[in-house]
């Protein structure tokens, strides 16, 4: 459970509530004041926290007039908290499938905390903490070392408490979070898996969040959920949080994911638009979500979190072992998790980029998972032409050839070792030199 009870935890209560009940009465504050506030209550980080990346919005911006009066507003906003969040928010904890949902106000209050860095036992992630398998939540390294991809982030960060602040355009939505798991029982024997490719639309243009509306959105997570979103991170999952703030919160309760383990989330609304990606990346103003909303008031956008695996060496990945691990991952997140018809799924380059994956590796890998799970996919390659022409014959030529995933797993089997051997084939490449040969000997 998140909240602590006892004297202590009342006692700093009534420290934070003094502090942020001064800034609240103000009609503006200063980054100073918001500084000198936060420190108060957490005094053992005076001189250790930076506050210059924060300092850094007071520069001309579109937002410069909002930001000096939004300080109280969010202060206001976090002291809600005991309002809107009576009972202990429950963990999701790993192995534990669980799920939490909260009203898009009760997120504002817990994300107006963590702006105000508020949670007292989230500042450490030494062996010993109580909270060392979960991700930070407060906004300190963000209000930090200062560079231009945080000062972009805040922008959008900004522009979420800009709208929930206000009385006339706060959401009233809820959200839910769940917490998969593949089971023993669950995981697919994928060299006896019958199955065969489901349909598939793959395109360089475009991008998950815009184009796979209405679909299954893959996070390219991070297994401490939402990667370096509170720190100087700036690719797709970290962008995706911060045009969809709501996911933030998520950090507070849910523990590092385990390898048979995924985060769906249901009903988070987008805040802002954006351009670029990593360094060229720029909050360039205001989204006005028109998504519609289910039967329980959520916003039909389901987004999901899997995390692949990082390879020191590109030649890592070569190995049925960590193959295994990422179609067992993929499959976690791809199956059905409802009884009702589950909509298809926009993906892209999953665990390419930093974390070193081969992009024709890890399109077949989700292919496959895809096909086990019956469900479409819609594959975005952001702009690479090539692999999106590769991958679209591929498919063709696995569809007109009726290949089982079961089959394509013992190619990847024998492309395993061809790779070990010292080859440096393509995967493409292997597999269509192979298919071509199974026809010419039929």
């Amino acid at each position: 459970m998140l909240k602590q009870t006892g004297p202590g935890h009342v006692l700093r209560w009534g420290l934070i509530s003094k502090k942020l009940s001064a800034l609240a009465s103000k009609k503006a504050a200063t980054v100073e004041e918001v500084k000198e506030s936060i420190l108060k209550y957490n005094p053992c980080y005076k001189g250790k926290w930076s506050f210059d990346a924060l300092a850094m919005l007071g520069k001309p911006s579109p937002l410069k007039t909002h930001f000096e009066t939004l300080f109280p507003k969010i202060a206001a906003l976090a002291l809600k908290l005991p309002e809107q969040v009576k009972k202990a928010i429950p963990l999701l904890q790993h192995q534990e499938p669980a799920s939490i949902t909260l009203s898009q106000v009760q997120i504002s209050c817990l994300l107006a905390n963590a702006f105000y860095c508020t949670f007292p036992h989230r500042n450490t992630t030494r062996p010993d903490a109580e909270y060392h398998n979960y991700p930070s939540i407060n906004f300190t390294r963000l209000f930090g070392n200062q560079s231009e991809r945080k000062t972009q982030k805040l922008h959008a960060i900004m522009q979420y408490f800009n709208v929930v602040t206000d009385e006339k355009s706060k959401p009233e939505g809820l959200v839910t979070f769940e917490r998969h798991r593949l089971t023993y029982a669950d995981v697919p024997k994928w060299e006896k898996c019958n199955d065969t490719m489901q349909k598939l639309h793959v395109t360089s243009k475009g991008e998950i969040e815009v184009e796979g509306k209405g679909m299954l959105q893959v996070d390219f997570a991070a297994s401490w959920i939402g990667g370096g979103v509170l720190d100087s991170g700036l690719v797709q999952e970290e962008i995706l949080f911060l045009i969809n703030p709501e996911l933030i919160v998520s950090r507070l309760f849910t523990e590092k994911l385990d390898d048979n383990e995924c985060l769906i989330i249901t009903g988070t609304q987008q805040f802002s638009c954006y351009r670029g990606f990593s360094d060229s990346f720029q909050w360039i103003g205001p989204y006005d979500d028109d998504l519609e909303r289910d039967d329980w008031g959520r916003l039909k956008r389901q987004i999901l979190a899997i995390d692949a695996l990082h390879f020191r060496h590109h030649r890592d990945q070569y190995s049925m072992t960590k193959i295994r691990r990422e179609l067992n991952k993929a499959y976690c997140g791809f199956k059905g998790h409802h009884d009702h018809q589950e909509p298809d799924i926009a993906t892209g380059k999953w665990g390419c980029g930093a974390f070193n994956g081969d992009p024709e590796l890890k399109a077949v890998i989700q292919l496959m998972a895809a096909a086990k799970a019956k469900r479409g996919l819609a594959f975005f390659t952001f702009g690479d032409d090539d692999l999106s022409r590769g991958l679209q014959e591929i498919y063709n030529l696995l569809v007109a050839q009726n290949m089982t995933v079961g089959q394509l797993y013992e190619y990847l089997e024998d492309y395993c070792t061809r790779r070990k051997a010292g080859s440096r084939e393509s995967l493409f490449d292997f597999l269509r030199n192979t298919i071509i040969n199974i026809r010419s000997l039929l």
